[in-house]
């Protein structure tokens, strides 16, 4: 029978399976893939916090979503298209998230009676009608698997663990993606021959299964997207935070110092950094996360581009060390890739419930600066912001990211250097009427490296004289420091890029948002706008100070709507600023929102009152 190929504009497809299954490489392999094929894309690791969740359970299903098209991308989809289910456990799970009409592919090996008992199946799902709404595919994965690497004598676990890349080539033959890419990665991954040879042979078998068998009618294609010309490579947000540091240092003519301490989802910054040794980046992994700012502290007071990383529970542990860096006016930047909380909470799900925690989480008046990241590839330009931000301005910043963002990816336009903002430090040398807290005009104190001839100055937690530095307990000088360092963390706003507002320009509802929100809302306010409603978008890179005009915008629509990962944090803070009557959008179940979330709850706002 021959085949034909259908063209589509979007996918979303979702692989699922054990923690143990490789779901992660897959959904890996098939991004990086896709990007090299010229489509926007957007993806979403979702995996349980377990090095290896018991197998074949509900909640040890890890799953990797990836949408991608011809058109721009900006979530990894509501739907998933496709659901490649290793197990009855991935059924199981995801199976809510299908519309009628989606195509399952299951690996049929995997659904024997012990399967389907944990994962409380009373029947085979794939021999029952319960399955009747989808084209399901029932395919023996794993047995194929193991038939075509059985002459390599492999020990069958390892063996059976090649599945993953049966299961890739039948969606690359699926979606015509080539598989030259992967298999150059496995070459280069895997050091024993037949390892390689294995997983070589799986992923060739399951293309040409897919090309071969008569039990797909035809595959699809989606066609590379119009991109601007220009190198571009699929960037995950950790390793985008890590590449914004890089370039930061370059642009600022520092010497990148980070000192950290390793916690899920933020570690990766740090295993990406350790790899820039030969660019000047120093890097240290300390005993725990007071030591890590501290020291990080310590790298902004001999002159270095200073960073620190965490998630929420380390970040409680840095409280007081970060108003130590308020009272010192040193250049650092905090990052907080927020998890699932409080405490341990959901380590490995995402949330951002710790935007009061950055903005007030410290004894005493100490503001900092807050940027926030929307995207896997803005979290390079937000790591960029925050650095001119801290060095300019002489303050701690406060970088949020996500779980969300750091584990997902899109496709990235490699900027050319001379492209990002320029800002050369310049070290106070000069002893001629120096004083240590002595103000230009951003209200920035002067940065003296340690050891300069004739600029001896006194630093510490212990509040400061003006102009002198010296430790003084006077009440009224408390005073005017204290609201002198807020004046200073204010009057960064006076150099924010002006607040962009997509959408209508005035109208019915306002959607204001921060952080990895951003994709999901921007697809909500579309639908809305295509519904017939004038909608607008205001989404904050610059969270605190609140930029200037924001106050103005707020002003010209009838309601103003607050989606968050939170139980509603920022819309606290519109209200109490703007007194206007934001109303809150909230979830907190350790996943992001859904397009069709943002656009139903938006449609009801205006329809209900």
């Amino acid at each position: 029978m021959e085949k034909t190929v259908e063209v589509v504009d979007s996918v979303a497809i979702r692989f699922a399976g054990d923690s143990g299954d490789g779901m992660q490489v897959t959904g890996a392999q098939f991004a990086n893939t896709t990007a090299l094929a010229g489509n926007d894309l957007s993806t979403f690791p979702d995996y349980p916090a377990e090095i290896r969740a018991p197998t074949g359970t509900l909640a040890g299903v890890s799953g990797f979503q990836i949408a991608f098209a011809s058109t721009p991308v900006f979530t990894p989809g509501d739907h998933p298209d496709v659901l490649v289910a290793m197990n009855p456990a991935a059924l199981k799970v995801n199976l809510p998230d299908l519309m009628p009409g989606a195509l399952v592919i299951a690996n049929s090996e995997q659904f024997t009676e012990n399967n389907l008992e944990r994962a409380g199946y009373s029947s085979n799902p794939l021999e029952d009608d319960s399955l009747s709404a989808y084209r399901v595919y029932s395919v023996d994965i794993t047995g194929m698997t193991l038939d075509a690497v059985a002459d390599l004598k492999l020990n069958p676990r390892v063996a059976a663990r090649c599945k993953n890349f049966f299961a890739l080539g039948l969606v690359y033959w699926l979606y015509s993606r080539d598989t030259s890419h992967t298999l150059n990665w496995i070459k280069n991954k895997f050091k024993d021959p037949k390892i390689v040879e294995a997983n070589v042979r799986a992923l060739t078998n399951g293309y040409n299964f897919g090309e071969t068998a008569e039990l797909f009618e035809h595959n699809y294609e989606i066609k590379p997207g119009k991109t601007i010309d220009g190198l571009y490579r699929n960037l995950g947000g950790n390793e985008a935070i890590a590449l914004g540091f890089v370039a930061a240092a370059k642009r600022s003519g520092l010497d990148l110092f980070l000192g950290s301490y390793p916690i899920t989802p933020a570690t990766e910054i740090l295993q990406f950094l350790s790899t820039y040794a030969d660019m000047g980046v120093k890097t240290l992994q300390v005993e725990d996360e007071i030591a890590a700012i501290c020291v990080a502290i310590g790298g902004a007071y001999a002159g270095k581009l200073a960073v620190t990383t965490t998630s929420g529970p380390g970040l409680a542990l840095k409280s007081e060390a970060l108003g130590l860096a308020h009272m010192f006016e040193l250049p650092l930047v905090i990052v907080n890739v927020q998890r699932g909380g409080p405490s341990t909470g959901l380590p490995t799900k995402t949330e951002q419930s710790d935007l009061m925690q950055s903005m007030f989480g410290r004894n005493g008046d100490a503001p900092v600066p807050v940027v926030a990241a929307r995207s896997a590839a803005d979290a390079f330009d937000a790591a960029v912001e925050a650095c001119r931000i801290a060095v300019r301005h002489m303050t701690p910043v406060m970088l949020l990211s996500d779980g969300f963002i750091a584990n997902s990816s899109e496709a990235w336009r490699v900027p050319d250097m001379k492209d990002l903002p320029e800002f050369p430090v310049a070290f106070r040398t000069d002893p001629n009427g120096y004083q240590p807290y002595m103000r230009d005009e951003n209200l920035a104190r002067p940065w003296v490296i340690p050891g300069t001839p004739d600029m001896e100055h006194r630093i510490g937690g212990l509040e400061k004289e003006h102009l002198t530095g010296a430790i003084s307990y006077d009440s009224e000088n408390h005073a005017f420091m204290t609201q002198l360092r807020a004046d200073k963390v204010a009057k960064i706003a006076d150099y924010y890029e002006p607040l962009v507002v997509e959408g209508d320009a005035t109208g019915d509802v306002l959607v204001v948002g921060w952080g990895s929100t951003y994709g999901a809302i921007r697809g909500g306010v579309e639908r809305m706008r295509a519904a017939g409603y004038k909608v607008g978008h205001a989404h904050l890179r610059n969270v605190f100070p609140f930029p200037k005009e924001l106050g103005d915008v707020l002003s010209r629509y009838k309601k103003v709507v607050v989606p968050e990962l939170n139980n509603g944090q920022l819309v606290k803070l519109i209200r109490a600023e703007y007194l206007v009557d934001a109303q809150a959008l909230t979830k907190v179940q350790g996943k992001p929102f859904k397009e069709i979330e943002i656009f139903e709850a938006l449609k009801a706002q205006l329809e209900t009152h």
